[in-house]
């Protein structure tokens, strides 16, 4: 064949994804040119001059799009392409022939083609086919990880905002761990914002340009944890695994104590191969991930009762930041109130609400055993509430003794009882005195409220 150059194309300057694409043609001049046109515009490029070729390239590396044609010697194009299927081999498949007739074409749309290309063709049109073919890779990979991480996320805790030392410490720790590509442990009480602190860390890091995948192990189910980090031989297009597609970006493991003895040994395998073979399959795919892992207990007590490999705790912890606790950094708290009141508004379609400086005063002393998790949530039942909920913390603190009653205050008051007293009065009478539905709002049982009431009757 008698191919133009590729070097003609106006998609020269465009930009394109990296990513590593196979051609599979018994016709050596068609692979010359196809490799001359597409080597400057992806990452890499593997060619074959036929199925079994092929096979050994898609067992040995990790391809995004393969350009197959259909009339090979041997076993043809879209036998090869439904054996990738059924291996679980996901990889998008733009097809080339001569001859382009519907019978064809249905059965190349069922065995999982995204495209076909018919010869002979342009430079442009090949360009085309192989650009549209990776952004549906993309799209498709894109839409799996966020579908999978909008059903599993908790809302991030947003422990980064503030100005204290501590938190300008932690701030500092993180842009100094993200230039490199270690492995980073994050560990810390719940709630202190560690996944947070793990999309710093990704958005400060040479993989920010890929995706961020985050994994809960605690959870997942074990039997299916498994299939979903490392892919399955007998998954379909775009479920080869969430390590696969994290490619190019970061992976984030979640209360990674809790992952089984059983995956923390694969796992160990992937760190030090930097390879993933899907279950059941015996193709290791190489990967470019970076690893963060986090936990809310100390690691190591894990190792020593046995339930956690020495050896994968010790390739985790390359890099160990501890997230501060919130009553280690009380002096945040009006800037995370501020943050919190400002994004959650919005979010429900309710007015701010106004904390005054008591009722600030008092959330300073409070010692937050859920961390900024707990104050977000906090602020948020307050925000539909329309006042500060301080009803919701004072089930959290020990009553006061009645045998030492406190001085009745000389100012306004700041003690956490008489504001909520204040405050539960004030959201009866919004109801109009109706129990059930100010409890619901409060976030407290009707039981807790009626014994309020009655208390204060009493007083």
């Amino acid at each position: 064949m008698n191919a133009p150059d590729p070097t003609l194309s106006t998609h020269a300057d465009e930009h394109w994804p990296r990513a590593s694409v196979l051609v599979v043609d018994d016709e050596p001049g068609m692979r010359h040119f196809l490799e001359k046109a597409l080597a400057p515009r992806v990452g890499q490029v593997f060619t074959a001059g036929s199925a079994e070729e092929a096979e050994l390239l898609l067992q040995q590396h990790r391809i995004d799009l393969v350009l197959l044609d259909i009339a090979l010697p041997g076993k043809n194009g879209i036998a090869l392409l439904k054996d990738m299927r059924a291996q679980g081999i996901g990889a998008e498949v733009v097809l080339i022939t001569a001859f382009a007739d519907l019978e064809t074409a249905i059965e190349a749309l069922r065995a999982g083609a995204g495209d076909m290309l018919l010869k002979p063709f342009r430079v442009t049109q090949a360009l085309g086919a192989v650009r549209h073919g990776l952004e549906r890779a993309q799209l498709r990979r894109e839409n799996w990880v966020l579908r999978r991480t909008l059903s599993q996320r908790t809302p991030p805790a947003d422990g980064l905002v503030g100005q204290s030392i501590v938190v300008k410490g932690l701030q500092a720790a993180l842009r100094r761990v993200a230039t490199v590509d270690s492995t980073v442990l994050l560990t810390g009480e719940s709630g202190t914002g560690k996944e947070l602190a793990a999309l710093a860390l990704h958005h400060l890091s040479p993989h920010a340009a890929g995706p961020f995948v985050p994994v809960n192990c605690a959870t997942t189910a074990p039997e299916q944890l498994e299939a979903e980090l490392f892919g399955h031989s007998g998954r379909g297009p775009g479920r080869e695994g969430l390590l696969i597609d994290a490619q190019g970006g970061t992976i984030f493991f979640d209360e990674v104590a809790e992952l089984p003895l059983a995956l923390q040994a694969t796992l160990l395998r992937v760190l030090e191969d930097r390879r993933v073979r899907p279950v059941g399959s015996d193709r290791a795919i190489p990967i470019d991930v970076r690893i963060i892992a986090a936990t809310n207990r100390p690691l190591i007590d894990d190792v020593r009762s046995g339930r956690f490999r020495a050896d994968l705790f010790y390739r985790l912890q390359v890099v160990e930041i501890k997230l501060p606790p919130l009553r280690a950094h009380k002096e945040d708290i009006p800037d995370l109130v501020a943050h919190f009141i400002d994004t959650l508004a919005p979010r429900l379609g309710v007015p701010p609400i106004e904390v005054t400086a008591d009722e600030m005063g008092y959330l300073r002393q409070y010692d937050w055993p859920g961390n900024v998790r707990e104050l977000r949530n906090l602020l948020e039942r307050s925000l539909i509430v329309g006042a500060l909920n301080v009803s919701a913390l004072y089930q959290s603190l020990p009553r006061p003794a009645p045998s030492r009653p406190a001085p009745a205050p000389a100012a306004a008051p700041t003690d956490l009882h008489t504001l909520e007293k204040r405050h539960i009065l004030a959201v009866l009478e919004s109801v109009g005195g109706d129990k059930t539905q100010a409890a619901q709002l409060l976030g407290i049982s009707r039981r807790t409220l009626e014994r309020r009431v009655a208390e204060w009757s009493q007083a």
